[in-house]
């Protein structure tokens, strides 16, 4: 009798925790969470967090709770691969992020392989939803968008000023700057300088000098904050003044620090500040509430999860293939970037880019600001 009195207790005890594991939606989060660009993992990270603290407060997804697990990439190809096989031995069957088309694009494949739906808040290299895979997706907008609006600002702004086109040789840095390039020659415009950087690189004397023997008005830079902010330092340093561009790959306050009082006039390419969306009006105040500025792609993040939960109701079904049928085929969703269909591709079919300045705000410290 006591046997089986502890052998009940103990079924008992292994379908309880067989419950509870299985009433856990794992969602990855996948990003630099540490290195140089631990500013944007902390953005895909916090947006993903709270969006799946606000969907679990309502109820979960279908009934279920979310349970997020944290991936750092460190922004390294490899690592990212390594992440995502973890993921797999977890049992995660949905990611949020990770930041890099460079670490997004193989990600991808073990994603794709192992029937995990991927979407990425900042990823924009056309060839991450280009590859025919059934599982990527984005919240963000593409590269070849963003340098078609980067391309006509510069035909229309420095058309007859010498040109730099500059670029960090990674998926996402050369794949922004050349389709700058394509617009801009497309429009009339010829770079005199077209050169690339490594990621790292600390000290650009070389080629700041280079552009000093071309007579460089302009320069547009595809890459992140840190050499960006290096770059426009030493430009100011060594007297260049030229007018300084870039893409999203900058839409961090991080880069004010590095840059200094160098940052001032920078122009950049991203979409309209989702902070400013009526529908993120709450959710901003509880970032804010909560000390973190949901900046850049932050709330991108929180969408991901919100596009997640809402393909999952509109399949009702949890299997990741079937929510990422549900995403192309039963959108848009509302999320707190604002509404979201994607097509057949995963990307989405409202994506619009517009021209920031970087300048003092009321407060007195450099931001940037949607150009009027």
């Amino acid at each position: 009798m006591k046997k089986s009195l502890l052998s009940a207790v103990a079924v008992t005890a292994v379908l309880a925790f067989s419950g509870s594991a299985w009433a856990d939606i794992l969602i990855g989060v996948a990003g630099p969470i540490t290195g140089p660009n631990a500013a944007f993992g902390a953005q895909l990270q916090k947006g993903a967090e709270q969006a799946a603290a606000d969907i679990n407060a309502a109820g979960g997804i279908n009934g279920e709770q979310i349970k997020v697990v944290i991936g750092d990439d460190v922004s390294d190809p490899t690592q990212g691969v390594s992440v995502a096989n973890k993921f797999v031995a977890d049992g995660v069957k949905f990611v949020v992020g990770h930041f890099n088309s460079g670490v997004s694009i193989p990600a991808s494949e073990v994603y794709a392989e192992n029937g995990i739906m991927q979407i990425t808040p900042a990823s924009t290299n056309p060839q991450f939803t280009e590859r025919g895979l059934w599982n990527t997706f984005r919240t963000c907008g593409r590269d070849d968008q963003q340098g078609a609006v980067a391309g006509a600002y510069i035909a229309a702004n420095f058309k007859d000023g010498k040109v730099a086109i500059i670029h960090d040789k990674t998926p996402y840095g050369q794949g922004l700057a050349d389709e700058t390039k394509k617009a801009a020659n497309g429009a009339g415009v010829t770079e005199v300088m077209y050169e690339g950087i490594n990621i790292g690189d600390k000290d650009f004397s070389a080629l700041i000098a280079k552009m000093k023997e071309a007579g460089v008005t302009a320069v547009y830079y595809g890459g992140l904050h840190t050499e960006a902010g290096l770059m426009m330092r030493q430009l100011a340093d060594q007297g260049l003044k030229a007018a300084f561009m870039s893409g999203d790959g900058i839409v961090s306050n991080e880069l004010a620090s590095i840059a200094g009082d160098a940052v001032d006039g920078t122009l950049m390419t991203f979409a309209p500040d989702p902070r400013k969306n009526p529908a993120a009006k709450e959710i901003v105040e509880k970032f804010r509430a909560a000390g973190f500025e949901p900046e850049a792609y932050t709330l991108y993040s929180y969408a991901a999860v919100q596009v997640i939960a809402g393909a999952a109701k509109a399949a009702g079904d949890l299997d990741p293939m079937k929510v990422a049928e549900a995403a192309k085929a039963k959108g848009p969703f509302a999320t707190a970037i604002g509404e979201l269909g994607f097509d057949a591709k995963g990307d989405i079919t409202r994506p619009d880019y517009v021209m920031y300045t970087w300048k003092k705000g009321d407060d007195g410290k450099y931001s940037y600001f949607e150009n009027e």
